[in-house]
């Protein structure tokens, strides 16, 4: 198999991980594209060992390491996001930004700092 194929099928699948970061706001998703883009990279490693016949399998070896990874940091990703579930009602990025303890609306804010 020529190079190019798992490299392009890599790039495709880091752009729609990539997209799925910057587009979603429900922190399970974002998660879910973050290992997107780490499959892909997962990819690019595997392709590359083969395609440079490495004879100590060194690209192979990392992707085994970057998956042991990525299970550790997925299994505390989600129980970060249930318990931030639990306690605020919400997984939404843009309004756990907001609900932040010690973030004051910026109306409030103003009418103190002009009074």
């Amino acid at each position: 198999m020529h190079l190019a194929y798992p490299a392009v099928l890599a790039a495709l699948l880091f752009c729609t991980g990539l997209y799925g970061v910057l587009a979603r706001r429900n922190a399970i998703l974002v998660l879910m594209s973050v290992e997107l883009m780490l499959n892909a990279v997962n990819l690019n490693l595997v392709a590359f060992d083969v395609w440079l016949r490495d004879a100590l399998h060194a690209g192979q070896a990392l992707t085994l390491f970057t998956i042991a990874i990525a299970a550790a940091e997925i299994g505390i990703g989600l129980a970060i996001v249930l318990m931030v579930y639990r306690n605020r009602g919400t997984s939404d990025v843009d309004r756990l930004r907001d609900t932040a303890e010690g973030h004051e609306p910026a109306a409030n804010h103003q009418s103190e700092v002009t009074a």
